[in-house]
C-alpha cells in the first residue's frame, strides 16, 4: 500500500511584503505546485547616471544638482529657494507617490485642457533662478529635461499612457533613447507655450500604481509598481 506524504513549507513573512510559498505533493510520483503572492508587481525600472550628464565636470555638477533639487521640490522637502540645503539635497533619499486609476502626473502646472482637474502630482516648481536652480552659463534649470525624460521612459515601459508634446531632439540626453527625450519649459505668462513643453503620465490601469524615486548619490532610479 502506498504511503502518502504531505510536504509543507512554512509561510515566510517579510517587512514591507508578504511572500507565501506552499509546496504540496505526494510520494511516490511527487507533483509539486508553487504559489507565490506579492503585495506589489514591479512594472518597470530605469536608472539615470548622475555622473555623466555632461562631459565637463563643473557643468555636470550643475545638471546633477538641478535634477536632485527638482526631486526635492517634488517630494516637498524644499518648497522655496530659502529652504535649500545643498548637502541635504545631494544626500541619498527616496520619494514615492501613487496614481489612482484615471489620475495624472504633470511635470508642471500649465497643463493641456484634457488633463485639467485630473492632475494630482507634479514637481511643484518652475525650474528658474527664483526657485534656486543653478545655471551652467546660459540657462537656469539645466538637467530638468533629463529627469523628465527618465520618467517618460519608465512610464512607457510600465505601460502607462504618456504624452510629451515636445521632443528633446535638439540635444542628446545620455542614457536616454532619443524617442523618450522630453523638453520641459516654464515661463511666467506663457501658458500656451508651457503646456506644450510638459510631460503627462496617466494611470490607465484599473488599479493604483506607485511611482518610486531613489537618489543613490551617483544615480537616480525610477520604479513603477502596481
Amino acid at each position: 500500500m502506498l504511503k502518502e506524504l504531505l510536504i509543507i513549507i512554512p509561510i515566510a513573512i517579510f517587512f514591507g511584503a508578504v511572500q507565501v510559498e506552499a509546496y504540496t505533493g505526494f510520494v511516490p510520483g511527487i507533483t509539486l505546485t508553487k504559489e507565490v503572492s506579492n503585495e506589489q508587481t514591479l512594472l518597470a525600472e530605469q536608472k539615470l547616471n548622475l555622473t555623466n550628464r555632461y562631459a565637463e565636470p563643473y557643468i555636470n555638477d550643475v545638471f546633477k544638482d538641478n535634477i536632485l533639487l527638482n526631486l526635492a521640490y517634488m517630494a516637498g522637502t524644499v518648497q522655496n529657494a530659502g529652504q535649500i540645503n545643498w548637502d541635504a539635497v545631494r544626500a541619498p533619499s527616496s520619494y514615492s507617490f501613487t496614481l489612482q486609476p484615471g489620475e495624472v502626473f504633470a511635470y508642471h502646472d500649465n497643463v493641456l485642457p484634457q488633463y485639467e482637474g485630473r492632475v494630482v502630482q507634479g514637481t511643484n516648481t518652475s525650474f528658474g533662478a527664483a526657485d534656486g536652480y543653478r545655471s551652467s552659463g546660459l540657462l537656469y534649470g539645466d538637467g530638468v529635461c533629463h529627469f523628465a525624460s527618465l520618467i517618460n521612459m519608465t512610464a512607457r515601459d510600465a505601460g502607462l499612457e504618456v504624452v510629451a508634446p515636445t521632443n528633446h531632439d535638439f540635444a542628446m540626453i545620455p542614457d536616454i533613447d532619443p524617442m523618450y527625450g522630453t523638453a520641459i519649459y516654464y515661463a511666467y505668462g506663457q501658458p500656451e507655450i508651457n503646456m506644450q513643453q510638459n510631460l503627462y503620465v496617466e494611470n490607465t490601469f484599473a488599479v493604483p500604481v506607485k511611482v518610486v524615486f531613489e537618489n543613490t548619490g551617483d544615480s537616480l532610479v525610477v520604479r513603477i509598481y502596481k
